[in-house]
């Protein structure tokens, strides 16, 4: 894609489903969590939404932006506006 794209997690996804797609990301998928553990530089927003926006949306950018890297089993949502202008993560994060 041209331009500036995101993802992150739709608003409607559970928590215990948030958790597995950080799992995934930090484990198999290779991303450096540290960024959202406390007191790292994405820690805030402290909530699970935010942290699996951040962490997906690094899994994401990692992969070249292809849209099935942002799938997360229909979890995930391709954005062109910045999440964090509306505080969906932090801007310290890996944006295109």
């Amino acid at each position: 894609p041209v331009g500036k794209v995101w993802c992150i997690a739709k608003p409607s996804v559970d928590e215990v489903t948030l958790m597995g797609n950080i799992v995934y990301a930090c484990g198999e998928g290779g991303v450096n969590c540290a960024a959202i553990q406390p007191g790292g530089a994405c820690f805030k927003p402290n909530s699970l939404t935010a942290h699996a926006s951040f962490i997906m949306n690094l899994y994401y950018q990692r992969n070249q932006r292809n849209w099935w890297t942002c799938h997360f089993n229909n979890t995930g949502l391709v954005v062109f506006t910045d999440p964090s202008k509306f505080y969906i993560f932090c801007a310290n994060g890996a944006n295109s």
